[in-house]
């Protein structure tokens, strides 16, 4: 769906979905809409790279965005899967510092992205707005938190369920679980940290247990 053809009411509507947006006041919402700007991407297209500009908040409004960097060796590491509609880039708005990762189309894709200028221009005359920046930004800290703790103390069957219910509770956006996740298997390894095959063999065990079922393209989860 090219929501850059739609109403603005009913892109707003579409970003009710995401629990930030949904709780910040209605100015600081129609604010957002009326600054952002549209970009469309390519399959492997990046929107900003690691060390660039912090140019703006941004929000995924079709398709998905891989979020990561390159290591020393050049293998790329997948920190975080965004869909709809999903917002992201608030550490680089927020302190002005350079992108801290890579951000690049999976697929088709459309984002919207609010500039970094015109934003702090309106918060500084409306301050009260920096606490709903700062919920955005706690959000993902919460998360990080628990993936770091998945990860020093849950085996590897456990942290790839834990995975996917994050993604399909869209990093703590969503009230409601996705029963469905459309994520590759070998992006959900780079997440992970760990080879296609590893998290394969992870997926089997699961599936065996009735954790899950695997579809092509995607991951039912069932439990």
């Amino acid at each position: 769906m090219d929501l850059s053809t739609h109403a603005p009411t009913a892109l707003q509507a579409a970003l009710q979905t995401d629990d930030w947006f949904a709780a910040c006041p209605h100015a600081l919402q129609q604010q957002l809409l009326g600054l952002a700007r549209w970009r469309r991407l390519a399959p492997d297209e990046p929107l900003f790279a690691r060390g660039g500009d912090a140019d703006g908040l941004c929000c995924v409004a079709a398709g998905a965005l891989r979020i990561g960097a390159h290591d020393a060796e050049g293998q790329a590491a997948v920190l975080a899967y965004l869909e709809p509609y999903q917002w992201f880039g608030e550490i680089s708005m927020i302190d002005g510092l350079p992108r801290t990762h890579d951000a690049v189309a999976d697929v088709a894709s459309q984002v919207l992205v609010v500039p970094r200028a015109d934003l702090l221009a309106w918060l500084d005359t409306h301050p009260v707005y920096w606490r709903d920046m700062a919920r955005l930004a706690c959000r993902k800290l919460r998360v990080a938190f628990v993936v770091l703790e998945e990860l020093a103390q849950l085996p590897l069957e456990e942290r790839v369920l834990r995975r996917l219910q994050l993604l399909a509770m869209g990093y703590g956006s969503r009230d409601v679980a996705r029963r469905r996740v459309r994520v590759a298997q070998d992006v959900l390894a780079r997440m992970l940290g760990v080879s296609r095959q590893s998290t394969n063999k992870a997926l089997k065990q699961l599936e065996a247990r009735g954790a899950l079922r695997l579809h092509y393209g995607e991951i039912e989860l069932l439990d």
